[in-house]
């Protein structure tokens, strides 16, 4: 190829990465469905995306870098603190007995509905018993299911790709050195640990060199997000070359580490690191998809509809419900977790490195493993997208609808607010920094916040959480305002925070930050004020008239929703909502 061409192939494939994903985006389905298709077209209709023309033999070593570098972010989502109990040993069951029985009933089956030797279709079985957090994280955020359900298939997603990678190295290193594939004997099981004591000394040397940039060192924000990218790749790409495969579970226990062990001096924001994580996603998929030609798919597409079929209709109900049993977990929670399974990247990127690899050394069959699995990755992800919501409502896993909030203040007037909230039926979760306003809200029995409160927001595992809006009411008007700004893009929906006063001169409270609470005439003083006054909230139906001298603070819509008044625009109640209210007296029933 041509320079010329190299350009254009070059950014042709980020337009349809971006552009792919944009468009998922307004489409609201996950990016994937888009991304497979857009690639497979590109590399049907034209030469200048294939990768292994754009980056020829280096294409492998960047998707094995690519997809460390997403695997750390997966793992700075994973807070250990919520793998506990119940969902620990769920976890480990789902790990265990989904790696064995995919890569069993795969490998069966392999032979007669592909034709391929049976060490092929056991590099096959072991390529997908992989799913992963690129896939399982956008349906559920779609889906919505309860917090226990969602949490439990994130960290099975998590966590099986850098196993089912490393596993997939083992098997192709056993099929490319013999004729067949010794399952369960003592020697690959002891290269199993060789390869997991290489990345989890990986996985230590890369937190000690964050700590370091970012403890000792105490980068900003930009250096902070870059110092995170070097440190990811080195040590991914250091592991690689010890042992194939194991700088995927040192990226994955580099984020571990640096979530859950504390006085990391993260950076604040991470706009621009996931960004990047959301390029390389688009990326890998655009380009793993080209290489797979119309006239690859053709003789293996029922065989492959077939395999699904087996995959989500047998093999995922029999791993779930044997994986759950005796859980705590309900009929409903077990049989959802039954029904989801998508593949995503980390499948993709193995297959298109080991397949490669196999048809290089002649190995009959080979060829068939990429199609096969760009077949299963699409079969899944759309059946699941098109069926996971209706399913999860039927088995009534779905959150309850409605706002989950979370109120950061421990005044006695914003305590008492929550605790009006929570009586209008909403989700209230508080958070406070002294030890007598926590012990307020805990009186008052209202859910409290654990840990660090920006820690907490700015971390990346917050919105697996639910919390749909943030409250910022405390006495200190600057916090609030700049804890709106870090907060505002890792929270689902709306930040918010009370007013200062009109003559405030603080740093940054006059200036920015969230949309202001009950517009200008209720700052934060005035309602401190006509509290100790007096003055009380009270919730009552939209259809009753507000009693005089009350100001209207929120309106809860019939469907639990949330929306505050604000300054902006006016809230206007309807018919069956509610209304929480703050009078300027004590109101008696």
């Amino acid at each position: 190829m041509t320079d010329d061409e190299i350009l254009f192939g070059l950014a042709l494939t980020v337009v349809l990465a971006t552009g792919s994903q944009v468009l998922a985006g307004k489409l609201r389905v996950p990016a994937l469905i888009v991304l497979l298709p857009a690639g497979f077209t590109a590399g049907a209709l034209t030469d200048v995306v294939h990768p292994d023309k754009l980056m020829g033999a280096n294409f492998s070593a960047l998707v094995s870098l690519a997809v460390a570098v997403i695997l750390y972010d997966a793992g700075l989502g994973l807070n250990l603190r919520n793998l506990t109990g119940r969902t620990r040993w769920i976890v480990g069951r789902l790990l265990v007995f989904g790696v064995l029985v995919t890569f069993l009933v795969t490998g069966a089956v392999g032979p007669a509905l592909f034709d391929m030797p049976l060490r092929v279709a056991a590099m096959l079985g072991m390529i997908l018993v992989v799913s992963g957090p690129t896939v399982v994280g956008p349906l559920l955020d779609y889906v919505r299911p309860n917090d226990k359900v969602r949490r439990i298939l994130i960290w099975e997603g998590t966590l099986t790709d850098p196993i089912g990678g490393i596993l997939g190295a083992l098997t192709f290193h056993a099929i490319a050195t013999s004729h067949r594939v010794d399952i369960g004997r003592g020697y690959q099981l002891g290269q199993f640990g060789i390869s997991l004591a290489v990345g989890l000394i990986g996985g230590a040397v890369g937190a000690a060199l964050l700590w370091w940039t970012l403890r000792v060192l105490r980068l900003g924000e930009t250096l902070g997000t870059l110092a995170q990218l070097a440190t990811v790749i080195v040590v991914s790409a250091g592991c690689d070359i010890v042992r194939d495969d194991t700088g995927l579970i040192a990226a994955i226990v580099t984020g571990l580490a640096v979530t859950n062990i504390g006085g990391f001096d993260m950076p604040a924001r991470r706009p621009f690191f996931e960004t990047l994580v959301q390029l390389i996603i688009g990326l890998l998929f655009v380009s793993i998809s080209t290489t797979v030609t119309p006239s690859s798919l053709v003789p293996v597409l029922l065989p492959a509809l077939v395999l699904i079929a087996i995959l989500v209709l047998v093999v995922r109900p029999l791993v779930a419900f044997a994986a759950t049993a005796q859980s705590g977990l309900t009929t409903g929670e077990r049989a959802f977790i039954g029904w989801m399974a998508p593949r995503g990247i980390v499948a993709a990127a193995t297959a298109s490195a080991f397949s490669a690899s196999l048809v290089d050394r002649g190995e009959s069959g080979a060829a068939k493993i990429l199609p096969v699995t760009f077949l299963v990755i699409v079969g899944t992800v759309l059946l699941y997208a098109l069926t996971a919501a209706p399913v999860a409502r039927r088995l009534a896993v779905v959150k309850p609808s409605g706002t989950r909030i979370l109120l950061v203040g421990g005044e006695p007037w914003v305590v008492d607010m929550g605790r009006s909230l929570r009586s209008a039926g909403l989700d209230v979760l508080m958070w406070a920094g002294l030890d007598q306003e926590r012990q307020r809200i805990k009186d008052a029995g209202i859910q409290l916040a654990r840990g660090d409160l920006l820690a907490t927001a700015t971390n990346p595992g917050a919105r697996l959480e639910g919390v749909t809006a943030v409250f910022l009411a405390t006495d200190d008007d600057d916090f609030n305002a700049l804890a709106s700004v870090v907060m505002q893009d890792n929270v689902e929906g709306s930040v918010y925070r009370v007013g200062p006063p009109h003559e405030s001169h603080g740093v940054v409270a006059p200036y920015t930050g969230g949309a202001i609470l009950f517009g200008s005439s209720l700052v934060r003083h005035a309602l401190a004020a006509r509290y100790e006054a007096g003055a009380r909230f009270l919730v009552q139906s939209a259809s009753s008239p507000v009693p005089a001298d009350h100001d209207t603070l929120f309106v809860v819509r019939a469907d639990r929703r949330l929306e505050p008044v604000t300054g902006d625009e006016p809230v206007t109640p309807r018919e069956g909502d509610s209304v929480v209210l703050l009078g300027s007296a004590p109101f008696t029933q």
